[in-house]
């Protein structure tokens, strides 16, 4: 029997008017955008539905949206299909969501505490003194050597391994442009600085990782329903106890997107549904593995495709 799997996306997949169409013909949709306003105080429904982009980029209001807008999607699925995943996973914020669907988080806990994350990652580091850039058709190796040659007393490493030949590193502004620059030198020439406000999953997050496990620390996680592959260690997860650890080593740690999809392969997966905005982790998954089954539901069309009710 092949296997599925539902993998939910991160930040940079958010567009206004995410959720509006579902939410407009599924009261499962609008209820849940309803809690998400009740849990966070403000009305998140209209920054999805209607907010500005330059709102919705801000990593604050962007992780709430995102987790929301695929939770929704979720919410219908689960009513409106008999789909269920063997495994599940998210990238980076998107493991929230996969925690949700897992049953190790309830949604308004999930909501409060991506809020704070955001707040926390866009605090940790001055806005403006770290940058993200893709660096392309680099291997993992040559990426942490040049890494390391640019570095010189500043932070500068891999922080999201996407898929072959791409990969984003993290760090101050200036140890980017160095390594920009030593990749061109090494032959790389292809390398791009990502529009993002902040220096995710490098050392510089180390105060948002603090803040993030005192917020963590209070909430329940339960038994889950699903094993969730972990960005941290790129392994499905069944055990509760170890959901609060990843989620914090996380925010330090590269995202391993590409050693996770090769492990849900490994495991016997062969249909990928993306669940939330955008495509993009299909379209990676593409590029991992060529043979696999891409579905990406974000909408109602999306919904009747895998065989909605809508």
């Amino acid at each position: 029997m092949s296997k599925s799997a539902f993998i939910f996306p991160g930040q940079g997949s958010q567009y206004s008017g995410m959720g509006k169409e579902l939410a407009d013909n599924f009261a499962v949709a609008r209820n849940l955008f309803e809690e998400a306003d009740d849990a966070l105080g403000f009305k998140l429904s209209e920054l999805c539905f209607s907010g500005s982009d330059a709102d919705l980029k801000l990593t604050a209001n962007t992780q709430p949206a995102i987790l929301t807008a695929s939770i929704a999607v979720l919410k219908v699925v689960q009513q409106e299909t008999g789909l269920k995943p063997d495994y599940v996973a998210g990238h980076s914020l998107g493991e929230f969501s996969a925690l949700v669907c897992s049953g190790a988080l309830s949604f308004a806990d999930a909501v409060r505490t991506v809020r704070a994350r955001g707040t926390f990652m866009q605090e940790a580091v001055p806005v403006g003194t770290g940058t993200m850039a893709a660096m392309i058709g680099i291997d993992s190796e040559s990426l942490e050597d040049i890494c390391r040659e640019a570095a010189q007393g500043d932070v500068v490493s891999p922080a999201n391994f996407n898929s072959p030949g791409q990969i984003v590193i993290a760090g101050s502004v200036a140890a980017v442009a160095r390594a920009i620059e030593v990749a061109k030198e090494r032959g790389f020439r292809k390398a791009m600085l990502l529009p993002v406000s902040a220096p995710f999953h490098c050392a510089l997050m180390k105060p948002a990782a603090d803040r993030l496990a005192a917020v963590l620390d209070v909430l329940s996680v339960h038994e889950m329903n699903v094993p969730v592959v972990s960005n941290a260690d790129a392994a499905p997860n069944s055990e509760k106890e170890r959901v609060k650890p990843l989620l914090v080593t996380q925010v330090c740690s590269p995202v391993l997107w590409e050693q996770s999809v090769n492990n849900m392969v490994a495991l016997g997966v062969e249909t990928f549904i993306e669940l939330g905005p955008g495509k993009v982790l299909c379209g990676l998954v593409k590029r991992i593995h060529k043979e696999a089954v891409l579905v990406t539901i974000e909408d109602v069309a999306g919904i009747r495709t895998v065989g909605g009710k809508a």
